[in-house]
């Protein structure tokens, strides 16, 4: 089970979050401040934080970047009522992976939730092997038989999401949502163009093939 990190002074605000994500099937703490963030954090480990910025004591942005100095990577949401573009700019120069605007719409931030929990898992896991075809995302190196080749990050991302879970399908807006990320402007048909790459690439490969499913998505099966 995944376990959250919430760090919001409304304590209303915080029992909502915490409520809808436990609903979810997450394990969730909550906390007044970016100073009881710290104390948590030094007492478990959290796959996510949710974090307000304005907080007494310590707030969001101090919060973020003093994870970061501490070579902390755990995924962080920062969740404000400030919506200038110059907050948003801050909040992300000090690290937080994604933004979210008071009011929050909480089955939004239930999605955003899982796509970044499912993004970081990729980026943790690093290899996937399937057959003999090794993955590797520090060097974005797909090798077969002895032979390597590396791959754009998107191509490689796509690739490496699908192969960790051969068989299983997903929509284009999975795919969209895990490696695009959730607010990009591109549309689902970049994911048609980016698996065509793909299917070029590995058109002789004897360990997997894509599979379209048919106005659903798509699929990594071994050979």
């Amino acid at each position: 089970m995944f376990r959250i990190l919430i760090a919001e002074d409304d304590k209303e605000l915080r029992q909502l979050f915490q409520h809808v994500l436990m609903k979810n099937g997450y394990a969730v703490t909550g906390v007044a401040d970016g100073k009881e963030a710290l104390d948590a954090i030094d007492k478990g480990y959290y796959d996510l934080i949710i974090s307000d910025i304005m907080m007494p004591v310590m707030d969001g942005y101090e919060l973020v970047s003093s994870l970061r100095q501490a070579g902390i990577n755990t995924p962080v949401m920062m969740i404000t009522a400030k919506d200038a573009f110059d907050d948003m700019r801050l909040g992300f120069l000090s690290g937080t992976d994604d933004y979210m605007v008071k009011p929050v719409n909480v089955n939004e931030m239930v999605l955003r939730v899982g796509a970044l929990l499912r993004r970081a898992q990729m980026i943790n896991e690093r290899r996937q092997t399937i057959g003999n075809t090794v993955l590797e995302c520090d060097s974005l190196t797909v090798t077969c038989n002895g032979e390597s080749m590396v791959l754009p990050q998107k191509e490689f991302m796509l690739l490496y999401k699908m192969a960790s879970f051969p068989g299983r399908i997903f929509t284009r807006q999975q795919l969209m949502d895990d490696i695009w990320g959730y607010e990009s402007d591109s549309d689902t048909h970049t994911v048609d163009v980016h698996i065509g790459r793909l299917r070029d690439r590995f058109r002789d490969n004897p360990d997997f093939k894509i599979v379209t499913m048919r106005g659903v998505g798509y699929k990594v099966v071994k050979q």
